[in-house]
C-alpha cells in the first residue's frame, strides 16, 4: 500500500521568496486603473453575451473600450514622462 505524503513543508519553505516585492507592488498600482477598465470592459462584454446586444449595450461596451483605451494611454504617457532625463518640463 502506497502513502500519500503532503508537500506542505517544501511548499511553504519558499513563501517568503514568493513574495512580491516593493516595486512590483508598485508596478501594479501605476497599473491599478488599467487594469480595472479592462474589468469593466469584460463585464460589459459578458453582460451583452447571453443575448442580442441592445443599443444601450453596444454604449456601454464602447465607453468601456475608450476607458481602456484612455488608461492605457496614461500609463504610456506617465511611463515615457518618467523615463526621460531631467523629467517631465
Amino acid at each position: 500500500m502506497n502513502h500519500i505524503v503532503t508537500v506542505q513543508d517544501a511548499v511553504t519553505a519558499f513563501a517568503d521568496f514568493m513574495e512580491p516585492t516593493d516595486a512590483e507592488l508598485d508596478a501594479i498600482e501605476r497599473e491599478m486603473p488599467v487594469i480595472l477598465a479592462g474589468v469593466d470592459l469584460v463585464d460589459a462584454q459578458i453582460t451583452a453575451l447571453d443575448r442580442t446586444p441592445t443599443e444601450l449595450d453596444n454604449r456601454r461596451i464602447r465607453r468601456a473600450r475608450n476607458r481602456v483605451l484612455a488608461a492605457r494611454r496614461d500609463l504610456a504617457n506617465r511611463t515615457a514622462d518618467a523615463t526621460r532625463p531631467g523629467g517631465a518640463a
